[in-house]
């Protein structure tokens, strides 16, 4: 989806608009657009991202055919078209991943993370569930089965493998259950990895189908407790880059949720610019070589 639309390819698209009519969101709007926003999912848009909701929710309007921002509101909120929710959430989230993206964590998720709760499990461990919350298109998922796979699985090849994606962007995530990638997402794949698991098409690569089948992906908005209630007893799970949206209020809660759905012993995982700090004091801190991660005592 272009979500650099302009009003000016608004215009060209209603023709018998004329510029004085255009839409064009105040002040007063841009704070109901917020708080709606904000009481749907917990992102948070800054004041000066007024322009960028603006543009992003301009597409949405042109392809529904209405004529302004007051209108898509109504219909929002008018229970006839929940449908229209999905494709509001892939309008105003925004999706920035790739293939191995953070080795450090990766490295120690197999390096420490992984042995030490079948170790702590006495033998009793069967399978290994991790869940990448807000997963995006797929990348990390996918990063973290082909770890299983070289590292973990020869080791413990008794053990079973549940990863689950999850994200409220549908777009994306049809992306990631496709499993097919351009060179921008493959950029940090170590070029043995990218020739064992992938192959190449059309100028686009295509995940193997073992490491496809370790993942499952679906819908989840981390900030809605109906959902969050099917997302339970994982061992690891890796949120990165997401509490940057989210104000205090917002991160508290969604990490209070990620706690409840981790297991005794289990580790979270969040983005190198983000921290618990202020948050939430349930978790230790456990420090690794590159990166740190957060334990369920």
């Amino acid at each position: 989806m272009d979500f650099n639309f302009s009003v000016n390819q608004y215009r060209q698209l209603h023709p018998n608009i004329s510029s004085g009519k255009l839409p064009e969101m105040t002040q007063q709007q841009f704070e109901q657009w917020r708080k709606f926003i904000y009481d749907k999912t917990g992102i948070y848009f800054q004041d000066n991202k007024k322009y960028l909701l603006e543009s992003r929710l301009l597409k949405r309007i042109s392809y529904l055919k209405l004529n302004n921002f007051d209108e898509y509101y109504k219909l929002l909120n008018s229970g006839f078209n929940k449908g229209e929710l999905r494709y509001f959430y892939d309008t105003i989230t925004i999706n920035e991943t790739f293939f191995f993206r953070n080795t450090g964590q990766l490295d120690a998720l197999v390096q420490k993370v992984i042995p030490e709760i079948i170790q702590n499990s006495n033998g009793s461990k069967k399978k290994i569930r991790i869940w990448s919350a807000a997963c995006s298109s797929g990348e990390e998922a996918y990063s973290v089965a082909i770890m299983l796979n070289e590292f973990i699985k020869p080791k413990f090849p008794d053990l079973s493998y549940e990863i689950v994606g999850t994200d409220i962007n549908q777009t994306v995530l049809d992306t990631a259950v496709r499993g097919i990638y351009g060179d921008y997402a493959v950029r940090n794949m170590p070029m043995p990895y990218l020739k064992k698991y992938f192959k190449q098409i059309d100028g686009m690569y295509e995940i193997n189908i073992d490491i496809k089948s370790m993942a499952t992906f679906k819908y989840a908005n981390l900030f809605d407790q109906n959902d969050m209630m099917y997302l339970t007893n994982f061992d690891v799970i890796f949120c990165a880059n997401v509490l940057i949206y989210f104000d205090n209020n917002s991160k508290i809660k969604v990490v209070n949720q990620l706690y409840k759905a981790l297991n005794k012993g289990g580790y979270l995982f969040i983005g190198f610019s983000e921290t618990l700090h202020g948050i939430s004091k349930a978790f230790t801190v456990v420090s690794f070589p590159k990166t740190v991660g957060y334990k369920k005592e």
